[in-house]
């Protein structure tokens, strides 16, 4: 057959083909997302070509500024009513815009900027070979004890590509809570996972601890999104579909036209019930519900200090985020087949967190359990199913952030020989050789334990009143006992910090830099300010309270 009669097979047999519309993206209203994302591709760029002496200064720069300026974005967003009365759908059907979204972005970003100073931090530990040093490995890459990092060490090496890693995950955890279909949401998931995997390995001190955190992390972080994108093709198998609101129809069975291809699987219960129960399972995981929580101890003891306090805290609102709006826009139809599991993980999550953390002796530890904890309450607002329920969700998340930062901005001051001194004992007697510190790591704790006139007790009560007011009486209970146990350990420290004895050999507490005096600073201003005029935000997170579908 001669060339040209090929050709022409080629060019006749085709159809005609429809133009391709060009998508239609709402760049205002994505703003703050690429505002984060853009300014950590700079941070790689700055990595690769700006001289090692400046690199610090400069990626501290643009990184407080990116996150502010996204900040303003929110708050723009919020005034010109895209939380309340234009909340719709952006990007082509993949971001909603919409008041819980904004409200999580805006405590994102501002925890973001606290976690930013507190990573800066260079004046806790003693100079080395002249230069300042921070909670980071010279050489991410350097073996453990190895020539090559006493080296770098030595040449007075700094990890500055924390700060573009951190603007990834940011810009992660701010996708994570706005996404409307379930390919955006696994995305968001896995860029905001693959940097905090990489920080929880570049501790300065215990290095082989913290890499092991980090593999524990990454392994199980593995598994947890493995199930989840298990989960959201069996979803996709039985509504046809990986947006929010097509699933929502096909579970309430009010879709009018079928795809042929897809209807002997569509409308099939196993493989909904199956894919929620993996996609759930993916979010639990990351919330660090029991029994998904087995990673955090572990990574939150060794990881350095910023980054446990940046997974604390962050991580938690944009998980919950993302569940929340799971839970509520695409499977209120399924409501009585959840409800009774989340009852359940609810339960065993508050009573599990709470037990165990008696048990412990290392302050991070302690934290970490305590979160798990945090996470079995939040739940109870979850369970809500009310507008309530959602509020107060909302209004928990953002208080727990500032408390969470603040305390583990505080167990960074606290310090001898081998670095942070994390281990209880201690902690004994710092109330009388540090007063100022151990009073504000106290009000940290009592906000933990949900005492009035801190944060906590207003975040508790709003949350329990939304879970008696939806039903779930019982599980009220069960979270005021929680609490009572939970108290039991914060008030330990309290005790052990003023009423012990200081020992000899005890640690001293580091003078820090301005940055993380201001980041422990606003954490104890907002505990204080939302425990004792809650008002205001109370409203702005009802506000908040509507998902768009």
């Amino acid at each position: 057959m001669s060339a040209s009669a090929v050709h022409s097979l080629w060019t006749t047999a085709a159809d005609p083909i429809d133009k391709i519309d060009a998508p239609n993206i709402e760049y205002g209203q994505l703003s703050p997302m690429l505002i984060v994302i853009g300014a950590a591709v700079i941070g790689v760029l700055i990595e690769a070509f700006v001289p090692r002496k400046t690199r610090y200064y400069a990626q501290l720069f643009l990184s407080v500024v990116a996150l502010a300026a996204a900040f303003a974005a929110v708050v723009g967003l919020a005034a010109r009513g895209f939380g309340t009365t234009k909340a719709q759908i952006a990007a082509m059907g993949a971001i909603a815009v919409d008041g819980p979204a904004l409200f999580l972005q805006g405590t994102i970003l501002l925890t973001g900027i606290f976690v930013i100073f507190t990573f800066a931090e260079r004046r806790l530990d003693p100079e080395a070979h002249g230069n300042r040093v921070d909670s980071f490995v010279a050489q991410a890459g350097a073996v453990p004890g190895s020539e090559g990092e006493q080296a770098a060490t030595k040449a007075g090496f700094a990890t500055t590509e924390v700060f573009p890693l951190a603007l990834f995950a940011i810009g992660g955890m701010l996708v994570f809570p706005a996404a409307n279909d379930l390919l955006t949401l696994f995305i968001a998931l896995e860029v905001f996972s693959l940097p905090l995997y990489l920080l929880c390995a570049l501790a300065r001190r215990k290095r082989l601890m913290s890499q092991e955190s980090a593999v524990k992390y990454f392994l199980l972080g593995a598994f947890a999104s493995a199930f989840t994108l298990f989960g959201i093709a069996l979803l996709y198998g039985y509504a046809g579909s990986v947006s929010y609101a097509t699933i929502a129809d096909v579970v309430e069975g009010n879709v009018k036209t079928v795809d042929p291809a897809l209807a002997d699987t569509m409308g099939n219960d196993a493989l909904l019930l199956i894919g929620v129960a993996m996609v759930v399972m993916g979010l639990l995981f990351k919330v660090g519900a029991v029994p998904f929580h087995m990673w955090t101890p572990d990574v939150y003891q060794g990881a350095p200090t910023p980054v446990t306090g940046f997974m604390a805290a962050a991580t938690k609102v944009a998980a919950f985020g993302a569940l929340l709006r799971l839970l509520y826009v695409v499977l209120p139809g399924l409501r009585w087949d959840w409800r009774p599991v989340m009852w359940g993980v609810a339960v065993i999550t508050m009573l599990g967190g709470a037990i165990i953390a008696i048990t412990q002796t290392d302050i991070k530890r302690l934290l970490a359990y305590s979160s798990i904890a945090h996470a079995g309450f939040i739940l109870a607002g979850v369970i809500a199913t009310t507008p309530d329920g959602i509020s107060s969700v909302l209004f928990y998340l953002a208080a727990y952030s500032f408390v969470t930062v603040g305390a583990f901005a505080v167990v960074t001051l606290v310090r001898d020989a081998g670095g942070e001194a994390t281990h209880l004992s201690k902690w004994a007697g710092l109330g009388r050789r540090s007063p100022l510190v151990a009073a504000v790591f106290a009000v940290f704790l009592l906000a933990f334990a949900g005492i009035p006139l801190t944060s906590g007790f207003t975040g508790k009560f709003a949350v329990f009143k939304a879970a008696a007011e939806g039903g779930a009486g019982p599980l009220v209970v069960v979270g005021v006992l929680s609490s009572a146990i939970a108290a039991f350990f914060y008030i330990r420290v309290i005790v052990l910090m003023f009423f012990s004895e200081p020992k000899a050999d005890g640690p001293t507490v580091a003078v820090p830099s301005p940055l993380t005096m201001t980041a422990i600073g606003v954490g104890v201003a907002v505990t204080l300010v939302l425990g004792v005029a809650p008002q205001y935000f109370l409203d702005l997170a009802n506000q908040a309270g509507v998902f768009v579908r």
